[in-house]
């Protein structure tokens, strides 16, 4: 028999729920580890891109503080010059539509901004409006141009208007297609955007972006962007995904997500004085299409057109309407006007 006071009971025994609470979450991690390693995109490889997407031609300026900044320059060299600014996370290849139709008549100019396509990261970092027309200022020096028809599409259009309000001696018309930087007009809520654009509203969404870069999330994106869901074939996809890891480009995308985009900005462009053409797609679900008449109504003098059936991209969704309402445009409203665009340039 064994006294009460000389029994010793055993130490309690873990509870199993306990014992795998701490399991559990070393197993999810380990999962999560897996999964990161497995589907990690990494960089694309800089020369390979630069031959793929440049060519043995392909053309860098060199700027003050280390910019490195990818351009082409095409069309007739005796023609205005016209420099062309892509959206975000776009390249200048998304001109090329409009090289071809507009090249017979215009000397046109397009480049990779800093932290797109070829140019990738720049020394200073400065992914904001002063770091982007200080690209477009390293290529017209280049290049000898003192004064030119500006253009943008979305980003490039916010890059072109606040060029048009820091340098308007220098830009001989204004062209805005689907640009940004207008506000959401009285009771209007935002345009829905594409799946690329909401993720890196967020800090882990950016952060994701920069290691986990699916094609199936940039094709998805593209065609969020379009309404002419025709023109995403394999090619747009694979230079969109391959640019975006450039090397430094995905990092440039989180940083410029943070920007401030000075939104204040939209209140001084009524000092724009060059003549302005506002063309947006009417499917645009990025920015809504009632940013045209906003920026109508600030531009004294600007014309507006809309295309019907188009997204985000007219200059590769309608190349056709789109350079044709350019060319009648110029040659309404430039003091020189020159030769009526032709056919596509071979």
């Amino acid at each position: 028999m064994i006294d009460d006071d000389d029994y010793e009971a055993p130490p309690p025994r873990r509870p199993l729920l306990r014992r795998k609470r701490v399991l559990i979450p070393l197993g999810v991690l380990l999962a999560i580890l897996v999964a990161f390693l497995l589907l990690r995109t990494p960089d694309t490889d800089r020369d390979a891109m630069i031959a793929k997407y440049g060519g043995a031609q392909a053309a860098f300026a060199a700027g003050p503080a280390g910019q490195r900044i990818h351009y082409r320059d095409q069309g007739r060299r005796d023609g205005p010059a016209m420099i062309l600014l892509h959206g975000s996370n776009a390249s200048l290849q998304t001109w090329e539509p409009l090289v071809k139709r507009l090249g017979g008549a215009y000397r046109i100019v397009t480049l990779d901004l800093p932290g797109h396509g070829l140019t990738g990261a720049t020394p200073d970092r400065d992914y904001d409006a002063s770091g982007m027309i200080a690209a477009v200022d390293v290529v017209a020096a280049k290049l000898g141009l003192d004064h030119f028809i500006l253009g943008g599409n979305s980003m490039g259009g916010w890059v072109a208007w606040r060029y048009a309000l820091a340098q308007p001696d220098r830009v001989d018309a204004l062209l805005l297609l689907d640009a940004a930087g207008m506000p959401l007009r009285p009771g209007e809520k935002a345009a829905p955007s594409n799946v690329g654009f909401r993720l890196l509203k967020y800090p882990f969404g950016r952060w994701l972006a920069g290691q986990i870069t699916p094609r199936s999330l940039v094709e998805k994106s593209l065609r969020g962007s379009v309404a002419r869901q025709g023109i995403v074939d394999d090619a747009m996809i694979d230079r969109y995904w391959e640019l975006l890891r450039f090397p430094g480009n995905r990092e440039a995308t989180s940083l410029r997500a943070t920007l401030n985009r000075e939104p204040e900005m939209a209140d001084h462009i009524g000092a724009i004085a060059a003549p302005t053409l506002i063309l947006f797609g009417r499917q645009d679900r990025l920015i809504n299409p009632s940013a045209a008449e906003t920026f109508h109504e600030r531009i004294a003098g600007s014309e507006v057109v809309l295309l019907d059936g188009i997204g985000h991209l007219p200059m590769e969704e309608a190349p056709d309407a789109t350079a044709a309402a350019i060319a009648d445009f110029l040659k309404r409203r430039l003091v020189a006007s020159p030769p009526a665009a032709g056919p596509e340039t071979p």
